[in-house]
């Protein structure tokens, strides 16, 4: 088996999911039949598949025997992987100052191999600098308490280290120039913000592209989006899973279903086309920071 970027318990899941979906699809099997199965319904069959919820060793080891895997040997490292799939994330003890429905966000972008964003108000999370995060987050919601904000900060930081660790995510963004215009923190943490941004577009995991005001309409007039790529656990290259992730006020949407999933990858690389190429990102920053 292939592991994937990090090793955490979400990159264990999508590993065990996977592995799970090819022996089921090897079978002729329906996610229908297997949830009947084991008493559950087609769609915690399809999460189980996602990586997006943990593992219940009975479930796994039931599934299995249906899928014909019934030799020790066998069964042995799936088995294995349950554990290590369940353990809590890192992020876990933040989880009292994070809406439940961004914790999933956190794993799955933490094993993901590429992750591609399009933003319309703000620098992505990941390539914040802290303070910028800070006026962010406390803009977002006045009711917050100064420990909260700065416990959010730390979560929102922490999360980069995927951008550093060995065998980094890739990184790739197409940031409306709007964003980079707001001036959010004010000049002087806008200027960092904007330096921060040119010294890691420089950087050989990461592509920033910025979509200038000059173009007018586009195809992504639905808002902003981020689009998680997986590679399979046998071959990473051809057998990937993508999830689009969109946030809103209240809660998040995650898409997987091959259609809608296909419709974000055409308008990511549309969007690509369309604005300013990866070499003009630094003297595009530049200049907007020179002005702010």
């Amino acid at each position: 088996m292939t592991d994937l970027p990090g090793g955490s318990p979400t990159a264990r899941r999508i590993l065990l999911g996977s592995q799970l979906r090819k022996l089921r699809e090897n079978r002729g099997i329906s996610r229908e039949e297997a949830g009947y199965h084991i008493r559950a319904s087609e769609s915690k069959i399809s999460r189980l598949e996602l990586g997006r919820v943990s593992f219940k060793e009975r479930d796994v080891a039931d599934l299995l025997t249906y899928y014909g895997i019934t030799d020790a040997a066998e069964r042995a490292p799936l088995l294995e992987l349950v554990p290590e799939a369940n353990a809590p994330g890192w992020w876990q003890p933040y989880s009292d100052v994070l809406p439940s429905w961004f914790a999933p966000y956190i794993g799955l972008e933490e094993a993901a191999t590429l992750i591609r964003s399009y933003e319309v108000q703000f620098v992505p999370g990941l390539l914040q600098t802290p303070d910028y995060a800070r006026a962010v987050i406390a803009a977002g919601d006045h009711r917050l308490a100064p420990d909260v904000v700065e416990r959010r900060v730390a979560v929102r930081t922490s999360r980069q280290r995927l951008l550093s660790r060995p065998n980094p995510s890739q990184l790739w963004v197409v940031l409306d120039e709007a964003a980079l215009w707001r001036s959010i923190g004010g000049p002087a943490v806008m200027r960092a913000q904007l330096e921060y941004l040119a010294a890691m577009s420089t950087r050989p995991n990461i592509t920033i592209q910025i979509m200038p005001f000059a173009l007018g309409a586009h195809v992504a007039e639905c808002g902003a989006f981020t689009i998680l790529r997986f590679p399979g656990p046998e071959s990473p290259a051809t057998n990937q899973t993508d999830v689009v992730y969109l946030e809103q006020l209240t809660g998040a949407l995650f898409l997987d279903k091959p259609h809608e999933v296909d419709r974000y990858l055409q308008v990511m690389s549309q969007l690509a086309i369309a604005s300013a190429p990866p070499r003009a990102t630094v003297a595009t920053l530049t200049r907007i920071a020179h002005e702010i």
